[in-house]
């Protein structure tokens, strides 16, 4: 047994010290929250069963306190006050045997306050241009999550689009490209989380006012969100980081690493302003860039992930029972970064080296050990991040020899000729000396016979004559003991038939042979085994079996991997005997080795390989696989020769892009089928060669006063042939002989403006265009006819005329311009409006697409006295505005449904009736109403005079229903409608006996 300090005793073989089941996890409790409760769980296996006490700080908790209650081992906090419950809690679970400690755990209160009572400034821009959105968030804790609303809750800003982008850094909005209909109030909710609730509060309004700006100007990009120059970021977890930037167009983002490849699980986030890296391991450390691009440049941001991780154990110690005066060696080693340190608890309390203990990093050494060493030890690893603690229990042990629960074998069978090992191993402390004999003769070594220090008794050679008891004795201080086994000699094992070497095709079966004489009183089992690994022969469904009793072993549909030497055992419990078997198996060839590529040119590279292994069959040929970034897969390429020889060594690849990046394997094939590819060889480029196609899709046209703007297809990756590629465009007037020549040096440009005061506008143009690199210049494009920018019209509509049509339509008419100037093409009309008492500036716009003259306007107000105008536009712009024309609009309806509608049946047809509506003096008179029914799909629609407010109407004829929509209507549009539905007096109400009711009233 073993004793602590105490008086206590821990019984060996009985108790044990106590191991965690559950420990405590780290809490955020909402500040103020006075009536609820945090519950701090701490359970231990334990025998006896363990009991608990806490410590919070490094101090007791006070279990006397009505606020803290011991459940178990839990630990209950009622009504958790902050400044006074906050702080590192930590369970010790303890009995006879020791004392743990159990992981800290943190209860912290989370709050957030109230935005600021002051609003921000209101923001104005213009239209194409940048802006953000300051949040401001108010104190808080823990972190926040950010959205914005616009206007009313809970109007949230949609970041579809890739305009939009709130920062979960900053809380700030961000506005890629401003446009006229983002005027308006944002707020910025913000929300906490936390284990038991969630809270979220609001700013005050953020104004942003944008001016409309027909001219606005595209710029290139700009990052305003830059992630830091070196962010932290912790194995296992999730990394995000953030990149968002101006420009018009709208800028497009996209991720890469700068050292090596983006990580896969990056995904549909590497093209957008988060780059999210989940799991995080030490293969993501490195430099990522996001680049924002779009037609007119880019831009670009770079900083480094650097990856810690927490403390993780990577070997620990292990329940000990250890002699009385003997030593300890205990190891810890645990992995981290930043490198953890470690340190060693003995029953809760911290162990350094003195006396007998020496205690070095994670080596633990206790010499000369005593009763009250016994208990439980921790190992502590921790870093910034964690950390992590490893129980043992030691028993330090002191016993009289006692044989009774590990006895020498009472009967050891052995075979004549081989040898067997007697083993004595009593349970003493200290250790004990130990001896043999043979009845009276006292066994030491010889020739034939072993006794090793550790008490086990080797005999070589057996014969019959070595049958007989065997006795161990063992001695200590604390006394003595023995136990008795007898030896008993059998007949050996010998293989009689043993396996044949095989020779056989890929998928074919073989039966490899094994038979054995042994002793008749023992049983014989057979195993085999291939290239020294033990076979499974219990697999039904697996390619080895073995046939019936005897130890035969059938091979199905043999596979080139189960080549080799196959070894057949006869085994009893006291020998065994082997014989083994090679088996060749015939098949495809293996990969070949060596693959190196030389002599690369603009089209064709010289591959060359070793031979790979026959598998037994000669090989036939070899064919050339590769691969670029543009294929996507492996495919078969050009060679020289084109058909390549079993003897061949190398072949030339043709018919590649200039370069280009390339990836090859080679295949090796005979008449037994396609080997495995070799490995692959290592990206090679081909040289670079002149362009030899041009670039598509050219055209243009638009653009600003004096532009001739001219667009083009950017040339793919494959048809650029070289580095430094660039564009060459010619242009001239059409029907003038001298061309204009203009270089543009961007690969990825799809786009020129040249700029002059003297260009006329809608000036025709003859476009073309080639590209080129450092190696030279391709082919020009076929010639495009490309007109130079128009020019707003010049010339106003005439003869405007607005007629109100209801309370809340108008129809606009006008005569069309009849003299066109050589500006451009008209595109259409605008029609401008305004309340009578407003400015003509804050007027509302209508374009029509074509030319057509004549449209109507909605969404008015009723009774309202209207401004109108009409501007002619093209893609330059709107033209001079027309004479002004006024109209009022109509009186609105009546805002009230057809009162006391009620309805009645005769077989199929049913005849509603309503109440007449009467306007208001403010409201336009009732002329007739409109009564829409519909039914499975159908609808129709019946317009009745004033003097009528009934009408008759068919009923379905299958039992259906009808849903009638009821409203009167009037110069100032429709009034508003009283729905009911009308069905047959049948079915329901019959089925439970009741007479069917015919007039329905509804109100």
């Amino acid at each position: 047994m073993c004793v602590l300090t105490g008086g206590d005793v821990c019984i060996t073989g009985h108790d044990s010290g106590p191991v965690f089941e559950e420990q405590p996890s780290s809490v955020v409790y909402p500040e103020g929250l006075s009536k609820g409760t945090v519950t701090l769980n701490c359970q231990a296996r334990a025998s006896p069963a363990a009991t608990y006490r806490w410590h919070v700080n490094g101090t007791n908790v006070p279990v006397g306190d009505p606020r803290y209650t011991l459940v178990a081992g839990n630990l209950v906090i009622s009504g958790p006050q902050y400044g006074s419950d906050g702080g590192s809690y930590q369970c010790l679970a303890m009995n006879r045997c020791g004392t743990i400690l159990s992981r800290v755990a943190n209860l912290k209160f989370g709050y957030l306050h109230d935005f600021s009572g002051e609003g921000q400034s209101p923001q104005t821009v213009y239209e194409g241009a940048g802006a953000f959105l300051a949040c401001q968030a108010p104190a808080h804790y823990p972190a926040l999550s950010y959205r914005w609303f616009v206007n009313d809750f809970p109007s949230f800003v949609k970041p579809e689009g890739g305009r939009w982008f709130v920062s979960q850094v900053t809380g700030n909005l961000y506005l890629a490209k401003a446009e006229p209909n983002d005027t308006a109030s944002y707020f910025c909710f913000t929300t906490i989380d936390m284990d038991i609730s969630t809270k979220s509060t609001f700013s005050k309004a953020n104004q942003l006012t944008v001016q409309p700006d027909a001219n606005a100007r595209k710029s290139a990009p700009a990052i305003k969100v830059r992630f830091p120059a070196e962010t932290y970021a912790l194995a296992g977890h999730t990394t995000q980081l953030e990149c968002f930037a101006y420009g018009n167009p709208v800028p497009k983002l996209r991720w890469r690493k700068v050292d090596g490849l983006l990580p896969s699980k990056a995904g549909a986030s590497a093209e957008g302003p988060i780059l999210t890296l989940p799991e995080v391991t030490f293969h993501d450390e490195g430099v990522y860039e996001c680049e924002a691009y779009n037609s007119e440049g880019r831009d670009k941001h770079q900083g480094r992930i650097n990856v810690q991780a927490q403390p993780e154990w990577l070997q620990v110690m292990s329940d000990s029972e250890v002699e009385i005066s003997s030593e300890l060696h205990w190891t810890c080693v645990a992995a981290g970064k930043p490198r953890p340190s470690i340190r060693w608890l003995r029953n809760g309390q911290p162990l350094s080296t003195q006396d007998r203990v020496e205690v070095n990093g994670g080596r633990l050494k206790v010499i000369n050990l005593a009763l009250e060493d016994s208990g439980m030890y921790q190992c502590v690893a921790e870093n910034k991040h964690d950390t992590i603690y490893s129980n043992a229990e030691l028993r330090v042990q002191v016993q009289a020899p006692d044989f009774r629960s590990n006895p020498v074998r009472r009967l050891v069978p052995a075979a004549r000729g081989g040898q067997v090992m007697l083993e004595c191993r009593p349970r003493a402390a200290p250790k004990p000396t130990l001896f043999w004999s043979r009845g009276t003769e006292l066994l030491t070594n010889s020739s034939r016979v072993t006794v090793t220090p550790d008490g086990i008794l080797w005999i070589h050679n057996i014969s019959r004559a070595d049958e007989g008891k065997y006795t161990c004795f063992a001695e200590n201080y604390l006394g003595k003991a023995n136990s008795t086994g007898h030896l008993s000699v059998r007949d050996a094992t010998k293989i009689t038939l043993a396996p044949s070497n095989a020779d056989i095709n890929q998928e074919e079966n073989v039966t490899l042979q094994c038979h054995a004489s042994h002793d008749p009183t023992m049983d014989l089992t057979f195993t085999w085994a291939h290239n020294g690994a033990l076979l499974d022969l219990e697999d039904p469904a697996g390619p080895y079996h073995r046939k019936e009793t005897i130890g035969d072993l059938l091979i199905v549909s043999g596979q080139l991997s189960q080549a080799g030497t196959y070894s057949c055992t006869a085994q009893t419990v006291v020998d065994s005997a082997s014989a083994s078997a090679k088996l060749v198996v015939r098949g495809p060839p293996g990969p070949p080795g060596g693959l190196v590529v030389k002599n690369i040119a603009e089209t064709s590279a010289e591959l060359r390989w070793s031979r790979g292994y026959d598998n037994h069959s000669p090989i036939g040929k070899y064919v050339i696989m590769g691969c670029s970034p543009l294929s996507s897969g492996w495919r078969t390429m050009r060679t020289d020769p084109s058909n390549i020889e079993g003897n061949s060594e190398s072949a030339r690849v043709v018919g590649l892009l200039p370069w280009m990046d390339y990836e090859f394997q080679v295949i090796a094939s005979n008449i037994l089928g396609s080997g495995e590819p070799s490995m692959s060889s290592h990206t090679v480029r081909t040289q670079q060669a002149a362009p030899t196609v041009a670039p598509s899709g050219l055209g243009g046209g638009g653009g600003d006063r004096n532009e001739l703007i001219i667009t083009w297809t950017p040339m793919a990756r494959e048809y650029q042939n070289g580095d430094g590629f660039g564009y060459i465009l010619a242009f001239r007037k059409r029907n003038t002989p001298t061309w204009v020549v203009e270089r543009v040096s961007n690969v990825e440009s799809s786009r020129y403006v040249y700029s002059n005061q003297s260009l006329s506008p809608y000036c025709p143009f003859e476009v073309k265009i080639k590209a080129y690199n450092c190696k030279g210049e391709g082919p020009f494009s076929q010639i495009a006819l490309v007109h130079s920018a128009e020019e707003e019209p010049t010339v106003a509509p005439s003869r405007i005329n607005a007629t109100a049509l209801t309370a809340f339509e108008m129809q606009v008419s006008w005569d069309p311009v009849q003299h066109l100037s050589a500006n451009g093409i008209l595109r259409g009309y605008e029609i401008r409006y305004w309340r009578q008492h407003e400015r003509e500036a804050a007027a509302d716009r209508v374009r029509t697409a074509g030319l057509e003259t004549t449209a109507r306007v909605a969404g008015l107000r009723p009774s309202t006295r209207y401004h109108v105008t009409v501007l002619a536009y093209n893609s330059a712009g709107t033209g001079p505005a027309s004479p002004k024309s006024t109209v009022t609009t109509r009186r609105p309806p009546p805002n009230r449904p057809p009162g006391n509608v009620f309805w009645k049946t005769d077989g199929s047809w049913v005849t509603v009736r309503w109440d007449h509506v009467k306007a208001l003096d403010n409201e336009s008179a009732v002329l007739g109403y409109k009564v829409l029914y519909k039914h499975e799909g159908q609808s129709a629609l019946k317009i009745l005079d004033k003097g009528k407010t009934s009408v008759t109407l068919p009923l379905p004829k299958d039992n259906g229903y009808v849903v009638l929509e009821i409203r009167s209507w009037g110069e100032g549009g429709d009034g508003a409608a009283h729905e009911t539905i009308v069905s047959h007096p049948t079915s329901v109400l019959e089925n439970m006996c009741l007479p069917a009711p015919h007039t329905h009233i509804s109100t």
